[in-house]
């Protein structure tokens, strides 16, 4: 009998489209969803571009948030129903700062965000959540960054600009919260394997706030991975912005795709992102 860790590490790569910006030169906006609404289409030229994905289990202690940009993690939770909002505040939000503190070394950490997603439009539909974002993409540039992080702390201005002197980054947290993923898993590009000509920022515009993200062009050289079957006690740490520019990996580009080897009778996958800021 198969174990689950073989199977894990049994395929070294998958093939997959996953969807790029098509050129530099059009304008592209990102139309973010809104919970349980309709999927929106961003606007923008964009193209399918086959991938190899390889299998990051093969190599899951090597990853690094600093070179790769990402890491696989284990963490288990006390939460029993992550769509219970008192128990994402009361148990969930402490299991993500300990968390993020440990694997970054950071002295602070601020939750700014949690979202939840579902690739089942009657999930969706019944919970009032979101779609896996099936563009690649990273979440912020430089200027976004800043930018939510005055925002987040839009109360107590002066307290963002003195952290706005300090070294942080956005990490978003990322866990399956049902079963283990067998549909739509993360892609996540290695940061060392793209260029800067690779990513243009883009205009995000959602229903309350505008905002800005980066959007990447298709390069031979980028270098993808994925974990497949994520369980509930691991999660996935995506460095999506970094102040520092001494070479450390800044952004992450990644999105989620359709594995190819899926059951076809493979649970929906359901998750969510916690994203922080990490001060230093």
């Amino acid at each position: 009998m198969t174990s689950a860790s073989s199977r894990h590490t049994a395929r070294r790569f998958v093939e997959a489209p996953l969807k790029f910006l098509a050129d530099k030169e059009s304008v592209a906006v990102y139309v973010a969803s809104v919970g349980g609404g309709d999927v929106p289409e961003h606007e923008g030229n964009f193209v399918m571009r086959p991938v190899k994905i390889h299998n990051g289990r093969d190599r899951a202690d090597a990853f690094s948030l600093d070179r790769e940009g990402f890491a696989l993690v284990p963490q288990s939770t006390k939460v029993s129903d992550f769509y219970d909002d008192d128990q994402i505040a009361a148990i969930y939000e402490n299991e993500v700062k300990a968390l993020v503190e440990r694997e970054t070394g950071a002295s602070r950490v601020e939750i700014f965000d949690h979202t939840r997603r579902a690739a089942s439009d009657d999930t969706r539909k019944t919970k009032l959540i979101r779609e896996p974002a099936s563009t690649v993409h990273n979440d912020y540039t430089a200027r976004s960054a800043a930018k939510r992080l005055r925002d987040h702390f839009a109360d107590a201005p002066e307290e963002a600009e003195k952290l706005l002197k300090r070294p942080f980054a956005v990490v978003n947290v990322w866990r399956s919260i049902r079963g283990s993923v067998r549909t739509a898993p993360l892609a996540l590009c290695d940061a060392s394997s793209v260029g800067p000509e690779d990513v243009v920022p883009v205009t995000r515009k959602a229903r309350d706030r505008l905002g800005e993200i980066q959007m990447a062009l298709y390069r031979p050289g980028q270098r993808w991975h994925y974990f497949p079957e994520m369980t509930m006690d691991e999660v996935l740490l995506i460095k999506t912005f970094d102040s520092n520019t001494d070479g450390r990996a800044r952004f992450t580009i990644h999105t989620a795709f359709e594995d190819p080897t899926a059951p076809a009778d493979a649970p929906s996958r359901e998750s969510i992102e916690s994203r922080c800021f990490a001060f230093f």
